[in-house]
C-alpha cells in the first residue's frame, strides 16, 4: 500500500542515489552509533574549526580575499572579501581562482568539494595530523594561484 503512493504509481516523488540500499542503510546506522559516543561532536567541531581557520589564514597570508565558516563537521569558503550571506553574495566570488585552487589541491592528494557552492565535510576518521597536512598543502597552493 505504501509503495503505491510512490511515483510512478502514486503522487509522491522520491529519489536518491542510495535511497533504501541495504549497505547504505547499515552504514548510516553505524554512523549514528559512532556519533552517539561521547566527544564525537566536539572532535568534529575542533578539527573543522581548525581546518577552516587554517584555510582562511593561508589565503589571507597569500594576499587573497577569502571568507568562510563552519559548523560542526561542515565547512565552506569563498574567494571573496565577504561576508557571504546569500547566493548573490556567493556569486561575487572568484570562481576561476577557486577552480585553480581546487585542481592544485587535488593534484596534491587533497579531495575537496569541487565548487564554492558546495559544503565540505570532515569526519570522525580525520585526525589533527590530517588537518595539519591539509593546511600545509593549502599554504603552498595559495601562494601558487
Amino acid at each position: 500500500d505504501i509503495m503505491e503512493m510512490v511515483a510512478p504509481a502514486g503522487p509522491m516523488y522520491q529519489a536518491g542515489t542510495l535511497s533504501g540500499n541495504p549497505l547504505a542503510m547499515m552504514a548510516g546506522i553505524k554512523t549514528l552509533e559512532l556519533l552517539k559516543r561521547p566527544g564525537s561532536y566536539e572532535h568534529l567541531e575542533k578539527i573543522t574549526s581548525k581546518l577552516i581557520n587554517g584555510l582562511l589564514e593561508a589565503g589571507k597570508a597569500a594576499g587573497h580575499d577569502v571568507c568562510g565558516g563552519s559548523i560542526s563537521g561542515m565547512f565552506g569558503f569563498f574567494f571573496t572579501k565577504g561576508p557571504v550571506h546569500s547566493f548573490e553574495d556567493a556569486s561575487q566570488s572568484d570562481m576561476v581562482k577557486f577552480g585553480k585552487w581546487h585542481r592544485a589541491m587535488l593534484e596534491r592528494g587533497i579531495y575537496l568539494a569541487p565548487s564554492q557552492y558546495e559544503a565540505g565535510f570532515t569526519s570522525l576518521a580525520h585526525t589533527e595530523a590530517d588537518i595539519d597536512a591539509t593546511i600545509e598543502i593549502a599554504k603552498e597552493v595559495m601562494l601558487l594561484i
